[in-house]
Protein backbone atom coordinates (compact mmCIF):
# COMPACT_ATOMS: atom_id res chain seq x y z
CA UNK A 1 0.00 0.00 0.00
CA UNK A 2 1.29 3.47 -0.83
CA UNK A 3 0.85 6.13 1.87
CA UNK A 4 1.23 9.88 1.73
CA UNK A 5 1.96 11.63 5.01
CA UNK A 6 1.42 15.37 5.37
CA UNK A 7 2.88 17.82 7.88
CA UNK A 8 0.69 20.87 7.22
CA UNK A 9 1.94 24.42 7.46
CA UNK A 10 0.90 27.71 5.94
CA UNK A 11 4.40 28.65 4.77
CA UNK A 12 5.75 25.15 4.20
CA UNK A 13 3.83 21.89 4.02
CA UNK A 14 5.89 18.71 4.14
CA UNK A 15 4.94 15.54 2.28
CA UNK A 16 6.35 12.03 2.44
CA UNK A 17 5.49 8.99 0.35
CA UNK A 18 6.21 5.41 1.45
CA UNK A 19 5.29 1.97 0.18
CA UNK A 20 4.29 -0.59 2.78
CA UNK A 21 4.27 -4.34 2.22
CA UNK A 22 3.60 -6.17 5.46
CA UNK A 23 6.31 -5.00 7.87
CA UNK A 24 8.55 -3.65 5.08
CA UNK A 25 8.49 0.11 4.48
CA UNK A 26 10.18 1.64 1.44
CA UNK A 27 10.91 5.30 0.86
CA UNK A 28 9.41 6.66 -2.36
CA UNK A 29 9.70 10.46 -2.16
CA UNK A 30 9.49 13.45 0.14
CA UNK A 31 9.68 17.20 -0.05
CA UNK A 32 7.93 20.43 0.70
CA UNK A 33 5.27 22.61 -0.86
CA UNK A 34 5.83 26.32 -0.39
CA UNK A 35 2.70 28.50 -0.27
CA UNK A 36 4.38 31.51 -1.79
CA UNK A 37 5.16 35.01 -0.69
CA UNK A 38 3.59 35.89 2.69
CA UNK A 39 2.56 39.20 1.06
CA UNK A 40 0.13 37.26 -1.13
CA UNK A 41 -3.42 37.01 0.11
CA UNK A 42 -4.44 34.02 2.19
CA UNK A 43 -6.75 32.59 -0.52
CA UNK A 44 -3.89 32.56 -3.05
CA UNK A 45 -1.56 30.85 -0.60
CA UNK A 46 -4.19 28.23 0.28
CA UNK A 47 -4.78 27.64 -3.43
CA UNK A 48 -1.05 27.14 -3.93
CA UNK A 49 -1.01 24.48 -1.19
CA UNK A 50 -4.08 22.77 -2.66
CA UNK A 51 -2.55 22.69 -6.15
CA UNK A 52 0.82 21.54 -4.81
CA UNK A 53 -0.77 18.59 -3.00
CA UNK A 54 -2.78 17.70 -6.12
CA UNK A 55 0.45 17.70 -8.15
CA UNK A 56 2.13 15.34 -5.64
CA UNK A 57 -0.92 13.05 -5.74
CA UNK A 58 -0.91 13.02 -9.56
CA UNK A 59 2.80 12.17 -9.57
CA UNK A 60 2.91 9.41 -6.93
CA UNK A 61 -0.65 7.99 -6.81
CA UNK A 62 -0.90 7.12 -3.09
CA UNK A 63 -3.71 4.82 -1.94
CA UNK A 64 -4.19 6.33 1.53
CA UNK A 65 -3.31 9.54 3.31
CA UNK A 66 -2.46 10.66 6.82
CA UNK A 67 -2.11 14.17 8.18
CA UNK A 68 -0.90 15.65 11.42
CA UNK A 69 -3.59 17.24 13.58
CA UNK A 70 -3.40 20.93 14.44
CA UNK A 71 -1.94 21.73 17.83
CA UNK A 72 -3.21 24.65 19.84
CA UNK A 73 -0.86 27.58 19.61
CA UNK A 74 -0.46 30.46 22.06
CA UNK A 75 -1.38 32.77 19.20
CA UNK A 76 -5.02 32.17 18.12
CA UNK A 77 -4.42 33.82 14.72
CA UNK A 78 -1.56 31.39 13.96
CA UNK A 79 -3.71 28.43 15.00
CA UNK A 80 -6.55 29.61 12.76
CA UNK A 81 -4.25 30.11 9.77
CA UNK A 82 -2.65 26.69 10.28
CA UNK A 83 -6.13 25.18 10.44
CA UNK A 84 -7.02 26.81 7.13
CA UNK A 85 -3.84 25.47 5.52
CA UNK A 86 -4.65 22.01 6.89
CA UNK A 87 -8.19 22.28 5.52
CA UNK A 88 -6.85 23.15 2.08
CA UNK A 89 -4.60 20.09 2.14
CA UNK A 90 -7.40 17.81 3.37
CA UNK A 91 -9.66 19.13 0.58
CA UNK A 92 -7.00 18.15 -1.99
CA UNK A 93 -6.66 14.67 -0.48
CA UNK A 94 -10.42 14.08 -0.31
CA UNK A 95 -10.94 15.42 -3.85
CA UNK A 96 -8.60 12.61 -4.97
CA UNK A 97 -10.91 10.13 -3.19
CA UNK A 98 -8.33 9.22 -0.53
CA UNK A 99 -9.27 8.22 2.98
CA UNK A 100 -7.50 10.50 5.45
CA UNK A 101 -6.23 9.35 8.84
CA UNK A 102 -5.36 12.01 11.41
CA UNK A 103 -2.68 11.73 14.10
CA UNK A 104 -1.47 14.08 16.80
CA UNK A 105 2.20 15.09 16.87
CA UNK A 106 2.47 13.22 20.17
CA UNK A 107 1.17 10.00 18.56
CA UNK A 108 3.52 10.35 15.60
CA UNK A 109 6.56 10.87 17.85
CA UNK A 110 5.56 7.89 20.03
CA UNK A 111 5.27 5.69 16.92
CA UNK A 112 8.59 6.78 15.45
CA UNK A 113 10.86 7.42 18.44
CA UNK A 114 9.02 5.78 21.33
CA UNK A 115 8.34 8.98 23.26
CA UNK A 116 5.92 11.81 22.60
CA UNK A 117 8.52 14.34 23.73
CA UNK A 118 11.01 13.49 20.98
CA UNK A 119 12.88 16.36 19.34
CA UNK A 120 12.84 17.08 15.61
CA UNK A 121 16.42 15.77 15.21
CA UNK A 122 15.40 12.52 16.95
CA UNK A 123 12.44 12.12 14.58
CA UNK A 124 14.70 12.83 11.60
CA UNK A 125 17.23 10.22 12.73
CA UNK A 126 14.59 7.53 13.32
CA UNK A 127 12.90 8.23 9.96
CA UNK A 128 16.32 7.88 8.33
CA UNK A 129 16.90 4.54 10.10
CA UNK A 130 13.40 3.11 9.59
CA UNK A 131 13.46 3.89 5.86
CA UNK A 132 17.16 2.99 5.46
CA UNK A 133 18.10 6.38 3.99
CA UNK A 134 21.68 7.58 3.54
CA UNK A 135 20.77 10.93 5.11
CA UNK A 136 17.80 12.42 6.90
CA UNK A 137 15.37 14.56 4.90
CA UNK A 138 14.67 18.14 6.07
CA UNK A 139 12.47 18.62 9.14
CA UNK A 140 9.16 19.20 7.30
CA UNK A 141 9.70 16.21 4.99
CA UNK A 142 10.87 14.02 7.91
CA UNK A 143 7.80 14.98 9.93
CA UNK A 144 5.59 14.08 6.96
CA UNK A 145 7.36 10.74 6.51
CA UNK A 146 6.85 10.18 10.24
CA UNK A 147 3.11 10.74 9.79
CA UNK A 148 3.07 8.17 6.94
CA UNK A 149 5.04 5.65 9.06
CA UNK A 150 2.70 6.22 12.01
CA UNK A 151 -0.30 5.60 9.75
CA UNK A 152 1.27 2.41 8.40
CA UNK A 153 1.85 1.20 11.98
CA UNK A 154 -1.74 1.91 13.02
CA UNK A 155 -3.52 0.93 9.81
CA UNK A 156 -6.29 -1.61 10.11
CA UNK A 157 -8.30 -2.97 7.23
CA UNK A 158 -12.03 -2.28 7.52
CA UNK A 159 -13.93 -5.45 8.47
CA UNK A 160 -15.55 -5.60 5.01
CA UNK A 161 -12.09 -5.82 3.37
CA UNK A 162 -10.47 -8.30 5.76
CA UNK A 163 -9.92 -11.78 4.35
CA UNK A 164 -12.63 -14.20 5.45
CA UNK A 165 -11.45 -17.19 7.49
CA UNK A 166 -11.67 -20.38 5.52
CA UNK A 167 -13.87 -23.07 7.01
CA UNK A 168 -12.52 -26.56 7.43
CA UNK A 169 -14.76 -29.11 5.82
Amino acid sequence: MRWIGIDPGLRTTGFGIIDVDGQKMTYVASGTIESGDPKWGLPERLGTLYNGVKEVLDTYHPESAAIEEVFLNVNPRSTLMLGQARGSVIAALVSAKLSVAEYSALRVKQSIVGTGRATKPQVQEMVKRLLRLSRAPGTDASDALGVAICAAHHYRLPAALKPKPTSKE
